[in-house]
């Protein structure tokens, strides 16, 4: 998860010093630690693989009731409203870092492009080097679109975004559907041949992938680095122009709703209970309207697949800003205690975490590791979740006690500012 300037505040007394009020940043860094903490709960099926365990718990093979119930509820809590949440943030913090790099007399523009640029090499390693489930090269990409759009105006930012997010959202439900009509009367049993074949069609590749990477979680990491290299060099980019119709929306709306004043107090409190209640509670009902349907029937791949991408874009987005506007309401007191500057911490060093998460899981499941890729079931795969918040909430507030940045966060600022920076605290 992306951490930085604009991302993951540096120490509190330098954001004080650029005209950036602490509690607005301690807010940030509190939702942003919420985001990371709650992104693992969604990559574990893909860290403990195949990757199809990110859509349907019963492919490649079916599982329990406590299987299902364990991956119904990251369904219904984490899935897409986290990975909104975050790149909500990640727009916000490209106007932050803006206006701190022009309260210093620094070309806001320039420099955020200098961080995007190397976000992007940060992000190409991480795929190569650890994981297919890379999203530092997609939030580059789109935030360097996101910066050349920030000039536009409010309305027209949250116009473009919801024209492209939605256009793009029912393009695709409305290609999909004849292959969920397929799917939905196979489970009838009362499919024709030719929708039999088609769903055959759309299944093969799932369950052909899912075989490859079983094959490949056993390789030692120089050989998946080959792999990688030989056979999927263009990964990232393919990412990109899967999910740069969703990305960029939401990057831009939260550039609107930093601007709006709802992550730092000036948007009235009557104002932001209202919308962020009725937010997450819409993102929630129709996240569970949809899992009344899909958990009897045992979570259909298909349905599963067009619903993630592209069905439940409004729950989503709905939940995204829910979470967003309640945690903002929360920040002041939640902040205060003991978890809550735990996971302020952890949001502080959102990048560090982010990367270390992978390193983890990666040698705790791939075949160069622990090689348990393909062996932990849903219901289990929570007591890895639970050891990854363990390990983010407990080493970020030891590392910030002596270091003013997570680890790759001072990288990051140094390749950006061509500088070495003094990291130690004073």
């Amino acid at each position: 998860m992306p951490g930085g300037e604009g991302l993951t505040s540096p120490h509190p007394a330098a954001e004080d010093a650029a005209g950036a009020p602490a509690a607005r940043l301690q807010t940030l860094d509190l939702i942003r630690g919420v985001a990371v903490l709650g992104i693992l709960a969604i990559n574990i099926a893909g860290f403990a693989g195949p990757m199809i365990g990110s859509t349907t718990p019963n492919l490649p093979d079916a599982v329990s009731p406590l299987d299902e119930a364990a991956w119904a509820f990251g369904f219904f809590v984490f899935e897409g409203k986290m990975r909104a949440l975050f790149t909500l943030l990640f727009g916000a913090g490209i106007v932050l870092f803006w206006e701190r790099c022009e309260a210093t007399d620094r070309d806001g523009d320039s420099l955020q492009l200098r961080r995007l640029g190397w976000l992007l090499l940060f992000g190409l390693a991480h795929y190569l080097l650890l994981w297919w489930g890379d999203i530092l090269f997609l939030y580059a990409a789109c935030g360097i679109a996101a910066l050349l759009l920030r000039p536009l105006g409010d309305r027209t930012l949250l116009g473009l975004a919801l024209v492209l997010y939605y256009a793009w959202h029912v393009w695709g439900m409305l290609d999909a559907a004849t292959a969920i009509e397929a799917e939905k009367a196979a489970l009838a049993h009362h499919a024709s041949a030719a929708q039999l074949q088609l769903l055959a069609e759309r299944l093969e590749p799932m369950r052909t992938w899912a075989a490859q990477e079983l094959r490949e979680a056993h390789l030692g990491w120089l050989d998946l680095l080959r792999v990688k290299l030989v056979d999927r060099p263009f990964w990232p980019i393919e990412v990109v122009s899967g999910a740069f119709s969703e990305t960029l929306p939401l990057m831009l709306i939260g550039i609107v709703l930093y601007r709006r004043g709802v992550f730092d107090g000036r948007i009235s409190r009557r104002r932001l209970a209202d919308v962020s209640f009725a937010c997450t509670f819409g993102g929630l009902a129709l996240t569970a309207m949809f899992l009344a349907w899909a958990w009897p029937r045992h979570f259909p791949p298909v349905t599963m697949h067009a619903a993630l991408v592209w069905g439940l874009a409004m729950p989503h987005v709905l939940g995204g800003v829910g979470y967003a506007g309640l945690l903002v309401m929360v920040a002041p007191r939640l902040g205060a205690t003991w978890l809550g500057g735990r996971i302020a911490d952890a949001g502080r060093m959102a990048f560090s975490n982010y990367i270390l998460t992978s390193l983890v899981m990666t040698f705790v499941f791939q075949g160069w590791g622990l090689g348990l890729f393909g062996q932990v079931r849903p219901a289990t795969q929570w007591l890895f979740v639970l050891g990854g918040w363990a390990l983010m909430l407990g080493w970020s507030g030891r590392w910030l006690r002596h270091f003013r940045r997570g680890p790759l966060e001072w990288l990051w600022r140094c390749l950006v500012e061509h500088r070495l920076l003094n990291n130690r605290m004073n």
